[in-house]
């Protein structure tokens, strides 16, 4: 399985937080040769198991995006919206979007509005409707949203929206094809509505009851100018394995362990540190009576605007770690 290849078919997929079955089809299309079962929870998880000897190892990676809702159709025809996750106004302003029926539109800010102040009710999409009843034959109060942006590549970089956390799931299907025997029961998690709490993540740890947690998502950096620092992580360092952010400290273990594996393995790693943010491991440590949890990240410029950037070879390294850590 080809990452950048596996990426793109994911990142043109519809998912948002709540509506993220097209995405769920695309995955379980692709991880079906290399599981043993598949199952989809109550809330829309994909839970997909490699059977071995040895304790609960589960990964996650999470499904959805951030996106927009359609609260209000106005007479005019433009569409009103509520936010889907930690969309930022002055980030998506005239960004091209789409639906899941394929109307397009764009996010665009009202001419009096205060850009440095800049607030989502102050904001509309204009899907070309002349008035309300042809915007209604096109959409309906509760339709989703996304950033209607292909992936783009430089190099070995890679760019676009929706890395967060597509270019995750895409790891751990390529990390997957690469484990012919795990050295664990292996339970590989393709969460959903992580973007809104963590959700798909709480329910999926208490169904699989993991001996261990690892959440592969993206991580904030350190690397542009201006930084203040929210990041430790650096694009092109390699792998990131996560030490804290602000939904978890994770277990030493499970860092001394991924550090180990990386440095027999000739695998190029850094350290994660977030001062804000958080992924499904915040959810998954805290399950029952506690879970053994750390993260592996992959470094990405600009998260959660339409020009999310990360970098191939960091991705690599990560598929590279997660096979070490199963097969070990």
């Amino acid at each position: 399985m080809e990452l950048l290849k596996t990426l793109k078919i994911l990142n043109a997929a519809h998912g948002p937080s709540g509506d993220e079955e097209d995405v769920r089809a695309k995955i379980e299309e692709l991880v079906r040769p290399f599981a043993d079962e598949i199952f989809t929870d109550t809330l829309g998880n994909l839970i997909v198991r490699k059977k071995g000897e040895g304790p609960r190892v589960m990964f996650a990676a999470h499904m959805d995006s951030i996106g927009f809702i359609v609260t209000h159709i106005e007479k005019e025809g433009f569409l009103r919206v509520g936010r889907l996750g930690g969309i930022a106004p002055k980030e998506a302003a005239y960004s091209a979007v789409r639906f899941k029926n394929g109307v397009q539109g764009v996010f665009a800010p009202e001419e009096k509005a205060d850009f440095g102040k800049l607030k989502l009710d102050e904001c509309f999409i204009d899907i070309g409707a002349e008035n309300e009843e042809a915007a209604r034959k096109l959409v309906r109060v509760g339709d989703t949203a996304v950033y209607d942006r292909s992936i783009r590549t430089r190099g070995g970089r890679v760019m676009g929206p929706y890395l967060d956390d597509r270019i995750a799931c895409a790891v751990l299907l390529c990390a997957l094809e690469r484990i012919e025997r795990p050295s664990c029961d292996l339970w590989m998690v393709f969460t959903v509505q992580e973007e809104v709490g963590l959700r798909g993540a709480r329910t999926a740890a208490w169904w699989v009851e993991p001996d261990v947690g690892i959440a592969v998502d993206v991580t904030d950096v350190n690397d542009t100018p201006g930084s203040e620092k929210s990041g430790t992580a650096q694009l092109g360092n390699g792998a990131a394995i996560k030490v804290m952010d602000s939904s978890i400290i994770c277990h030493p273990e499970i860092v001394a362990r991924l550090e180990e594996l990386a440095k027999t393995e000739d695998i190029l790693v850094q350290r994660d540190i977030m001062r804000g943010g958080g992924t499904d491991a915040g959810a998954i440590h805290t399950t029952r009576l506690g879970v053994k949890t750390g993260g592996v990240s992959i470094p990405c410029r600009y998260i959660h605007t339409p020009a999310e950037t990360a970098d191939l070879q960091d991705a690599q390294a990560c598929v590279r770690l997660i096979a070490a850590f199963v097969q070990h």
